[in-house]
Formats: C-alpha cells, sequence, structure tokens
C-alpha cells in the first residue's frame, strides 16, 4: 500500500468520515475554496491508488473509500514503529513519555489495558 500525500490524506479523511460522495463535497469540507479541477484530480490520483472506488452517474462519478481508515492507519503505524522506532513499543511509548503526551492517568489506563489483555 502506497503512503498518502498530506493533501491525499486530508481528503481521504474527509471521504472516511462522509463514507461517500462527489467532488463537490469533498470542497465544500475543505478551507481555501480550492479548485475543482485540482480536487478532481487528487480524487483521480486516490482512485488510481487503490483508496477510492467509484460508481458512475453519466458524466458524473460518486466516489467512495475502498481503503478503511483502520488499514490505512495500521500501515501507516506500522511504518512509523519500523522507521522510526526500532519496532520497539517500548521506544515508542518512552519517546511519548519523554516529549509529555502522556500522562500519568495515560499510563494508567494503558496498565489496565495490558492487564486485561493478559488475562484472556
Amino acid at each position: 500500500m502506497e503512503e498518502l500525500t498530506n493533501r491525499e490524506e486530508e481528503i481521504m479523511q474527509i471521504f472516511w468520515d462522509i463514507k461517500k460522495g462527489f467532488v463537490k463535497d469533498i470542497i465544500a469540507k475543505l478551507s481555501g475554496n480550492p479548485p475543482y479541477n485540482t480536487i478532481s484530480s487528487i480524487v483521480r490520483i486516490l482512485e488510481k491508488k487503490g483508496f477510492l472506488k467509484y460508481k458512475q452517474y453519466g458524466n458524473t462519478y460518486e466516489y467512495s473509500p475502498k481503503i478503511s481508515k483502520t488499514r490505512y492507519r495500521k500501515h501507516i503505524f506500522k511504518n512509523v514503529l519500523s522507521g522510526y522506532f526500532d519496532n520497539s513499543y517500548k521506544n515508542i511509548v518512552s519517546y511519548m513519555v519523554k516529549e509529555n503526551k502522556l500522562d500519568k492517568k495515560d499510563i494508567e489506563e494503558m496498565m489496565k489495558i495490558i492487564e486485561k489483555s493478559k488475562e484472556r
């Protein structure tokens, strides 16, 4: 699976939220009033990359996600974990603690999740 550019990911986030829509629906959700042709081109790229599927109604296309947000998130997380944290969950949690991204309450909740998983 290919990684998405920032703009492609922004558009996919909208599709994941609205489930299906036309290019005009995406433009309505974006700030800055981007040109129709630009967004249409990005949507077609996402379809060619296998992220979107479509239904044709005459000259109009209604797009919907072909790849789920969960599936893409797993792919991205796996790449971040291997590329930046040596495939170590300990390293990623340690980084988050050092960067003050996790507080004591977050860590306690994570410990509860770990304990529950051990019970299974």
